[in-house]
């Protein structure tokens, strides 16, 4: 399968497609006004306990408290119960998978197994919290309020819930993933070669401080001792500064934030299977450039700065496929369509059929539910949904159809690197999936409330449109000689453009060499521009789009 990076960066956003055999099969993208989190280490004090719910809520900086569940909790915090019969019973060690959202390695083996908690069933552990697990019983949480813990955010917030964090703290590089409060030394099962595991679990025994372990990714699979220990350098450099930080915290706040998202989907995802990998901004390659010397040299060739005339995204073929992600309806070249609505609680999605060319019903109704599926699939990655879908499909009576549709949902859906649980058909021709969920979807990053309706509907975000403009003045400047323009915007939004000095349209103007006046009209949507060129007095807005 041959894979692509494609990185476009522009004024207001960075976006990232990663495509297969030339479709896109994955998008990211990161806006200014919606900081990501997600990675990012916190040294918070605990809030509020909540038996009721097996969590607690932690205060760690934030407008909004940090949601820990108990299951979330690192060995540290934990006191094991332990009942007579499972006295002379060792556990057996769990495996952490990473937290960063664009990891492939979700499945670690783990090398050997921990020692047995410490038996505290004699102690009175009766005002601490308790949390019951079926592989290791009953188990008490060493949280009070007030307390002092270190968390690291593994889902980003959603709706009306803040982020949530896990304290099994995860530092990700190039080749290791370091887990300074575990023994763990777990290998990629990726790597199938009992030699190279060993050799590997070996060498990173070399580096890891006591009571410290790690997860050994596959971009490390026949690197050398040297290269490997340039990574545990740079990864033991971070948790030191992390501590020092803690010790000069007086509030809750930030020790670490993770790389920003091209450096990190690089870091994660950059292997010796991807063919290219395609920046269109000057700093950016060369900060990647000078990244990947530093610690995958032999894949420095393959990091290609874009420098054609149109877009990026334009001449990948990226910006079509993108259109289908911001819309609800998604056509199938059968004739059928694909709905897709969003509630708070689920994602609904519904398959409609056209008109098919088959008298037979059912036949009709497989082949376009088979399209429908594969469509779905796809678009479950794209617009990365999260939590619980439910999937609509025609009605079909043969049992035979049903199950070829589960099980080839199965295949398409093998390539997510999210964890994903899919149902078989009810008799009502649902099809439930459960996706784990990380990061806010496409429709929450790309869309705002809108002031106008209370948030009764969804208009395009003041980000993605200050992004449109920057696209009309690069048309615009490469047909045109003309430097003096009029923006019309409608008044929310003209504010937000023009406040500050070193403003948004300051910098537009920059970049274009264009002398651009804004004028409020409300007349313009919430979510339109228009441009008006003084010298012809008339509106050029469609002329450039």
């Amino acid at each position: 399968m041959k894979k692509e990076i494609i990185i476009n960066s522009a004024i207001n956003e960075v976006r990232v497609a990663i495509t297969e055999d030339g479709e896109l099969a994955e998008y990211f993208i990161e806006l200014p006004n919606k900081e990501r989190y997600i990675g990012s280490i916190y040294y918070g004090k605990v809030s509020k306990i909540l038996q009721g719910i097996n969590a607690a809520f932690i205060d760690i900086g934030l407008n909004q408290d940090a949601f820990l569940h108990f299951s979330d909790v690192d060995e540290n915090l934990e006191l094991n119960v332990i009942t007579e019969e499972d006295d002379d019973e060792s556990l057996d060690s769990e495996i952490i998978s990473e937290t960063n959202e664009t990891n492939e390695d979700n499945e670690p083996e783990p090398s050997e197994k921990k020692p047995a908690k410490k038996n505290y069933k004699n102690q009175k552990n009766n005002r601490l919290a308790k949390f019951k697990t079926k592989r290791s019983g009953e188990v008490t949480i060493n949280l009070k309020e007030g307390q002092w813990v270190l968390v690291q955010i593994v889902r980003e917030a959603y709706a009306n819930k803040g982020v949530k964090v896990t304290s099994k703290i995860a530092i990700p590089g190039r080749y290791v993933v370091f887990l300074p409060k575990d023994e763990l030394v777990g290998v990629s099962r990726k790597i199938s070669s009992y030699q190279e595991r060993r050799r590997l679990r070996s060498t990173a025994k070399k580096f890891l401080p006591k009571g410290a372990g790690c997860i050994i990714r596959t971009a490390s699979r026949g690197k050398n001792e040297e290269e490997l220990k340039r990574d545990w350098i740079e990864l033991l450099d971070i948790w030191s500064e992390i501590e020092k930080k803690m010790s000069g915290l007086t509030k809750p706040g930030n020790v670490y934030m993770d790389m920003q998202l091209a450096n990190s989907i690089v870091r994660d995802l950059f292997t010796p299977n991807v063919q290219r990998v395609n920046v269109d901004s000057k700093k950016l390659y060369k900060d990647l450039n000078n990244y990947i010397k530093r610690v995958s040299p032999h894949l420095e060739n393959r990091v290609e700065l874009y420098t054609g005339k149109n877009g990026i995204f334009e001449d990948f073929g990226i910006d079509k496929e993108l259109a289908k992600t911001y819309k609800r309806r998604v056509n199938l070249t059968s004739g059928g369509d694909v709905m897709i609505e969003h509630t708070e609680a689920m994602t609904v999605i519904d398959v409609n059929s056209g008109k098919g060319s088959d008298r037979d019903q059912e036949r009709n109704a497989f082949k376009t539910n088979m399209e429908a599926m594969k469509e779905v699939a796809k678009q479950i990655r794209l617009r990365d949904l999260g939590g619980m879908i439910i999937i609509d499909f025609i009605d079909m009576t043969d049992d035979n159809n049903r199950k070829k549709l589960y099980n080839e949902m199965k295949k398409e859906m093998a390539r997510d690197r999210a964890k994903t649980v899919i149902y078989p058909l009810s008799q009502l021709g649902l099809m439930q999936i459960t996706r784990q969920r990380i990061n806010q979807n496409i429709v929450e990053k790309l869309t705002e409330s809108c002031p106008m309706c209370k948030g009764s509907g969804r208009i395009t975000s003041k980000a993605v449109l200050i992004n449109e403009i920057d696209r009309w003045l690069k048309n615009f400047r490469r047909s045109s000689s003309e430097f003096r323009l009029i923006l019309s915007l409608h008044p929310n939004v003209a504010d937000f453009i023009t406040k500050d000095t070193w403003s948004v349209i300051s910098k537009l103007m920059i970049k274009y060499f264009a002398r651009i006046k804004v004028q409020q009209s409300d007349s313009v949507g919430i979510d339109q521009f228009k441009f008006f060129s003084v010298r012809q007095q008339k509106d050029i807005t469609g002329e450039y789009l």
